[in-house]
């Protein structure tokens, strides 16, 4: 007993270490965490310099259609589109209608007033409808007694002096072409008018 009693305290610890080890032993393992579970580091999202916003179209064209189509009316057109298009989109011709005086290949532009006469009308018979902001712009190709020759179909080129079928179609292939005359004297580019023939039509043309 004695024994005991002088060595109680040391087994008691002994006892308490021996109960700590094996519990620390028996204690389950934490699983490793699995690398997909490991949060990476993200990259800054970085702005392609070639993915710029889009821009922004161009602006709204309209065009002014009257006359022999089924339903007149302003509508709007893109660009590129032709006389064909607008008049399509106002319905179509009508029966009245004379597309023999209509160049269906002209490209349309802002602004513009379409007139469709109808058969047995002729140019100087064309009501006044050109009036807009801008400038005066007639739809049949004569503005203020000249021919447009931007504008004017085969059988009002034929009306100037020296143009005649062949050459009125020279111009409209010119035209569709080069885009358009810039100046009246650019029409001395068009094959089979020379000098002579641009003296006696300057006074009957105008580009705007």
């Amino acid at each position: 007993m004695l024994f005991l009693e002088k060595y109680k305290t040391i087994l008691i610890a002994g006892a308490a270490m021996a109960i700590g080890l094996f519990l620390f032993i028996s204690k389950p393992k934490e699983e490793p965490v699995a690398q997909s579970e490991i949060p990476l580091f993200e990259e800054p999202q970085v702005q392609d310099a070639g993915s710029a916003a889009p821009e922004e179209g161009n602006e709204p064209m309209y065009v002014d259609v009257k006359g022999a189509v089924k339903t007149p009316g302003l509508y709007r057109v893109e660009e590129g589109d032709r006389m064909i298009d607008a008049i399509t989109l106002a319905g179509g011709l009508t029966d009245k209608a004379d597309e023999k005086q209509l160049n269906f290949a002209q490209k349309v532009h802002d602004e513009m007033v379409i007139y469709v006469p109808e058969k047995g009308e002729k140019p100087e018979d064309y009501p006044q409808t050109g009036q807009q902001s801008g400038g005066s712009q007639a739809a049949s190709g004569q503005e203020g007694g000249k021919v447009n020759i931007n504008k004017a179909d085969a059988s009002q080129l034929e009306t100037l002096p020296g143009i005649g079928p062949a050459k009125a179609k020279a111009i409209l292939d010119y035209r569709e072409q080069q885009g358009g005359f810039k100046q009246e004297e650019d029409l001395k580019n068009v094959s089979g008018i020379g000098e002579k023939t641009f003296e006696k039509l300057q006074d009957s043309i105008t580009v705007r």
